[in-house]
């Protein structure tokens, strides 16, 4: 760990590459009216992935490590999201690729999609693609019945 703090983290997002489709799925989700926030053990590098992408505008909030007290799974995060977005939990997806993710969404009482993790939901909703979110969110297969009214997905 002596060595992190002398890793730039700009040398690398050169190489990270998005996923398929996670624009246009955002882009869709924002015309929606439905906050879009992310929720990360990052740090400082994340600045660096939005600029890089260019998501800024395709988020209506960020929460990083440096944000909260208590990293995930500590449902703190999530609870920052609803509190800001003034939302509740049957309103609130988390899609997650890790177990922290999914123990995250479980410690806030959450619905968790696992995105390309099998592992993570054997009886739960998996997507391989964002735009499969889509799906879920419109036939409100994601959420409780009454979630995200007015909604025009």
């Amino acid at each position: 760990m002596a060595l992190l703090p002398k890793i730039d983290p700009q040398e690398y997002i050169p190489h990270l590459k998005m996923e398929p489709h996670l624009l246009p799925a955002l882009k869709i989700l924002r015309e929606a009216g439905i906050f879009r926030a992310i929720n990360t053990s990052r740090s400082t590098s994340m600045k660096y992935i939005m600029e890089r992408f260019g998501l800024w505008p395709y988020f209506d909030l960020v929460i990083t490590i440096l944000d909260v007290k208590k990293p995930k799974p500590h449902p703190e995060s999530i609870e920052k999201i609803m509190e800001t977005f003034q939302v509740e939990r049957r309103e609130t997806v988390f899609v997650g690729d890790s177990e922290i993710d999914k123990q995250a969404a479980d410690s806030a009482g959450v619905k968790f999609i696992s995105y390309k993790n099998r592992d993570l939901a054997p009886d739960g909703i998996v997507i391989e693609d964002h735009l499969a979110l889509l799906d879920f969110l419109s036939k409100g297969e994601a959420t409780d019945p009454g979630a995200f009214p007015g909604s025009p997905l």
